[in-house]
C-alpha cells in the first residue's frame, strides 16, 4: 500500500449467509484514491455474525489499513454511521472525515414519498453545490422552510450530518469534484449487489467473501476506467497539493 492516500471512499455491503439460518452479514469495503489518481481496493472484509454495519468494526480495518503502512489520509468519504469519525480520527487524527452526499441524498428518500423524490433532489442541489457554507446555510434555510413541515426527519439527518458535510465546501473544485462523484465507490457496491444477488445466499463467509472478490476484480478488465480517471487527476492533485500543505509530496520523500 502506499503510504499516504488522498481519498478514501469507505462503505459496506449486506450479504446473505447461512449459519444455522440466514442472516444478513456485512462486506467492508475501502477504496482509495492513489497519488497517480487511479482507485485502488485495499482489501474486503466479512463482519461479524449477526452484527450491521458498525463503527467498531470499521475501526479495526482501519487499524489493520494502518498497520499495512499506510500513514496518512487526507480526506476519508463515508456515510452518516454513528460513531465512525471517532473512529477515523483514533487512527489517523489529522484526516478530515466528510460524509458522502450521494447516501445523505438516498437516505434523505428514505423519508420521502417517491412521488417527491425529483422536487427534493432539486432542492438539495443548491446546497451541495453552494460557493460557501454560509450560502450552504442560506440554501438550506430554504429547503427546510419548505419541506420540514411533511418531512421534518430529513431536515433532522441533515442537520446531524452538517460538521461532516460542509468541510467539502473548504475545498477546490477540483476536489469537490472528486469527493462528490462517487461513482467509483458507487459502480463497485452496484457490481457486488448484482453478483450476490445472483446467488441469494451463501453457505459460508469464505464463499461469500470469494464472489465479493472475484465481483471485484472484474471491474476494469481493459484498463479504460484506470486510464480515464489519471487523465482527469491533475487538476485535483494540484489542488490537494496546496490544500494540504504538501502532505502528499511529503510522504514521496
Amino acid at each position: 500500500m502506499d503510504s499516504v492516500y488522498p481519498v478514501i471512499f469507505i462503505d459496506a455491503v449486506n450479504v446473505k449467509i447461512r449459519d444455522g439460518q440466514v442472516a444478513n452479514r456485512p462486506i467492508y469495503v475501502a477504496l482509495a484514491v492513489t497519488r497517480e489518481g487511479t482507485r485502488e481496493v485495499l482489501g474486503l472484509w466479512a463482519g461479524e455474525h449477526g452484527d450491521g454495519e458498525g463503527a467498531k468494526y470499521w475501526l479495526r480495518v482501519l487499524t489493520e489499513i494502518k498497520t499495512r503502512g499506510v500513514a496518512d489520509c487526507l480526506i476519508m468519504v463515508c456515510d452518516g454511521l454513528k460513531g465512525l469519525p471517532d473512529a477515523i480520527s483514533a487512527v489517523w487524527p489529522q484526516t478530515i472525515v466528510q460524509t458522502c452526499v450521494v447516501h445523505l441524498l438516498r437516505n434523505s428518500f428514505h423519508y420521502a414519498s417517491r412521488k417527491d423524490w425529483s422536487a427534493i433532489a432539486k432542492d438539495l442541489k443548491p446546497v451541495y453545490t453552494a460557493a460557501s457554507e454560509s450560502d450552504a446555510l442560506d440554501r438550506f434555510a430554504e429547503f427546510s422552510e419548505k419541506w420540514e413541515k411533511r418531512y421534518p426527519a430529513i431536515i433532522r439527518l441533515w442537520t446531524n450530518a452538517w460538521a461532516e458535510f460542509v468541510p467539502f465546501l473548504q475545498f477546490d473544485k477540483a476536489i469537490r469534484t472528486l469527493i462528490c462523484t462517487t461513482n467509483a465507490i458507487e459502480s463497485i457496491n452496484a457490481r457486488i449487489r448484482r453478483a450476490v444477488n445472483a446467488r441469494g445466499h451463501f453457505p459460508n463467509q469464505q464463499a461469500a467473501l470469494k464472489c465479493v472478490y472475484l465481483a471485484v476484480m472484474s471491474l476494469d478488465p481493459t484498463g479504460k476506467g484506470r486510464k480515464r480517471w489519471s487523465n482527469r487527476w491533475k487538476d485535483a492533485l494540484n489542488a490537494f497539493e496546496i490544500t494540504f500543505d504538501g502532505r502528499l509530496s511529503a510522504a514521496r520523500k
